[in-house]
């Protein structure tokens, strides 16, 4: 594995490039109890700033969590592309509704009534630091080349990984 520190706009940039790839993280808000709350979530958008944005309903037990403590953790993890992005930042509930039209899609129908339901909301989160493990190459040469001896050559090519400062 090759270690590659991300820091500011190259950061932002890695962050958009994997939870765009990804699509589907695990949501994990209520940081300060136990159990945590953990709830996948679609990723409507990465903004130019690096925020990620998602679409959530309004009396949802992660909105309720955000508004008591506004630290959350996103885990992202593609398993065909063995990419895995795991993210801590500051959430907020948006409730903008330019912004709500922008995110929404017919996919959304499936929880809301549209873009005009009083019940839905978006939320912003705001990375303040990432960890990420990136293979260069697709799934089974990555596995290949990890499961080999180390006498046949250097592993560190295969896969990227290290922190994203922000």
């Amino acid at each position: 594995m090759a270690t590659k520190n991300l820091y500011s706009e190259e950061g932002k940039e890695k962050i958009r490039e994997m939870a765009e790839d990804i699509e589907f993280a695990m949501l994990i808000t209520g940081l300060d109890k136990k159990p945590f709350h953990i709830v996948p979530m679609t990723t409507k958008k990465v903004d130019e700033d690096g925020n990620i944005w998602f679409l959530s309903h309004r009396d949802s037990k992660n909105n309720q969590n955000i508004a008591e403590n506004a630290e959350v953790h996103l885990s992202y993890s593609h398993k065909n592309g063995l990419q895995f992005l795991t993210l801590f930042g500051m959430a907020e509930i948006v409730h903008n509704s330019e912004i709500l039209e922008e995110l929404y899609t017919s996919l959304d129908d499936i929880w809301f009534e549209g873009k005009e339901d009083p019940h839905l909301t978006a939320i912003k989160v705001i990375p303040k630091s990432a960890h990420y493990w990136d293979s260069k190459n697709n799934k089974l040469v990555t596995i290949f080349v990890l499961g080999m001896p180390f006498s046949f050559g250097d592993k560190k090519d295969s896969v990227d990984e290290g922190d994203i400062k922000l």
